[in-house]
């Protein structure tokens, strides 16, 4: 029994935030019911490979035929949550509106998630993770000096999109429990890029954040929190920022103490950083593992994914799972009572469509 044992989740198919957001309340116990469409541009890779699919009954249904427009809407009245992850407009095109489908399922939690919200200038337009970046001003801080790096989709898919819906959705049902309405959650992931520029917006109106990239505490600037190559062409992390960390990080390594008793001065920290880029030349990434990992020195041995699989202290804590022989995150957070569990993932796409339209019937 999970602590979302009982809700009942309506999925519509998309990419990103989405599946994203319904993983998490099918690990949390929640029924959902992933409804496919045929016509879906970005199928990548085989069904059982789609984590993010995980614990969700897939179903396909023709949404340009009105028929099956009126199957989806008899599965929306049966739900808790619906979970839209088209551009506005889409849903009302479709006959699926909130307006329409909150006539009858008046308790229904409506979540949308978009790039740029249901409305403003921009929401209307597609973007992606990248777009969503670059006008809340966290992509122009991400990087080198000379040119902000590209990162993988984890911040405005992810971390501002799927956790922002996620968030809104579980605040919803929690009010519904006090009115007995449900209502819309508009979550735009670049609302929630923003929010998680929080701290440095704050930042940014004194003198300590500079909008220069790499002459900052934690965007590259220091020589305490940076990333050294090490001498087999690997990588090691360090995040020494906290003075105690700091000493005993400098304390284990082979440098002249007076020469980094400074930490602060950024004046200091371009020599500092070409100082330990030499030291940490001197020994494989392991090597530097065994002297600063477990040491309170804020160190770090970069893994690569398949590394990071079989890293004993991941492990320990079963970071990872293994399920229909597919390698994959364990759900989080951790319950003491109703713990969270890693669905079956489904073997094709559409898998459960005559399941789900014969309990229609």
């Amino acid at each position: 029994m999970g602590t979302l044992t009982g809700y009942k989740v309506i999925e519509m198919g998309g990419v990103g935030p989405g599946p994203f957001a319904g993983m998490l309340l099918a690990d949390m116990g929640a029924e959902v019911v992933r409804v496919e469409r045929k016509d879906a541009a970005l199928r990548l890779v085989a069904a059982k490979y789609e984590i993010l699919n995980r614990g969700k009954k897939s179903a396909f249904f023709d949404l340009k035929k009105a028929s099956q427009r009126e199957l989806v809407r008899k599965l929306i009245d049966g739900a808790d949550v619906l979970i839209d992850p088209y551009r506005p407009g889409v849903m009302e095109k479709l006959g699926l509106s909130p307006e329409t489908v909150m006539k009858s399922n008046t308790k229904l939690i409506y979540g949308r998630i978009t790039g740029y919200g249901q409305k403003g200038d921009l929401s209307k337009f597609a973007g992606h993770d990248i777009n969503y970046l670059a006008i809340s001003g966290a992509l122009h801080a991400i990087g080198p000096k000379n040119k902000p790096s590209v990162p993988l989709n984890l911040i405005a898919d992810y971390g501002a999109g799927g956790m922002l819906l996620i968030n809104g959705i579980l605040a919803a049902l929690l009010e519904r429990e006090r009115s007995g309405i449900g209502q819309i959650v508009d979550a735009a992931m670049v609302d929630g890029v923003a929010q998680l520029m929080a701290m440095f917006y704050g930042y940014l109106q004194t003198d300590f954040w500079s909008l220069e990239r790499e002459s900052n505490l934690i965007d590259g600037g220091t020589a305490c929190y940076n990333i050294y190559e090490t001498k087999d062409n690997k990588f090691m992390a360090l995040g020494a920022l906290e003075p105690h960390f700091y000493k005993k990080l400098i304390g284990l390594l082979p440098v002249d103490v007076k020469e980094f008793a400074d930490q602060w001065t950024s004046e200091k920290w371009p020599v500092q950083k070409e100082k330990l880029k030499k030291i940490f030349k001197l020994k494989t990434r392991d090597e530097w593992t065994a002297i600063l990992f477990k040491q309170d020195t804020c160190a770090a041995p970069v893994l690569n994914m398949k590394e990071a699989i079989e890293f004993q202290p991941n492990k320990s804590r079963s970071v990872f799972v293994e399920q229909q022989g597919i390698i994959q995150p364990a759900p989080a957070p951790r319950f003491s009572r109703t713990p969270s569990k890693a669905g079956l993932l489904p073997e094709k796409y559409g898998q459960h469509t005559n399941e789900i339209i014969h309990q229609l019937k």
